[in-house]
């Protein structure tokens, strides 16, 4: 049977690594309805302004816009920025929860992707850049970037 977890999109929040040094990640899964799955399968959906937080115990995903689902009955439809569960390991949320309780240290989603049928988050523990710290990215990925062309270029 062939791997269909490449057929599926990855939505991914490129400004999370452009904001935030990621100090460690983890893979968790996320509490969606019906109509969510599907627009996810579409690829329709928003990291930017996303983050999650330990809540009583649970890790809760905020600010991610799914788009509802163009094919459904408004009835069942879903609301686009509702918060959502993410489901992890009790002890990997007491890990989370005791680095995000540190000053300038949050938790950002970096990816949604599907893995074996199921929706699946990757979570970041990540701390905010300065801007000079983002100045100098740019200025290291440029340079890769230069030197990628000018190895390609000589043969």
């Amino acid at each position: 049977m062939p791997d269909k977890s490449n057929l599926s999109p990855r939505i991914a929040n490129r400004r999370a690594l452009h904001d935030y040094f990621i100090d460690a990640k983890i893979e968790c899964g996320i509490v969606l309805v019906g109509s969510e799955v599907k627009s996810l399968r579409l690829g329709r959906a928003q990291l930017n302004e996303s983050f999650a937080r330990v809540e009583r115990g649970q890790l809760i995903l905020h600010g991610c816009h799914i788009d509802p689902y163009e094919k459904s009955a408004m009835v069942y439809n879903h609301e686009p920025l509702r918060e959502r569960k993410l489901l992890a390991h009790k002890r990997e949320i007491k890990k989370l929860s005791d680095a995000s309780a540190e000053r300038g240290v949050t938790l950002v989603p970096l990816a949604i992707y599907f893995k074996g049928g199921r929706a699946k988050l990757e979570l970041g523990v990540g701390r905010g850049k300065r801007q000079h710290d983002k100045r100098e990215s740019i200025k290291k990925k440029e340079m890769d970037r230069e030197v990628r062309r000018a190895m390609t270029h000589r043969q």
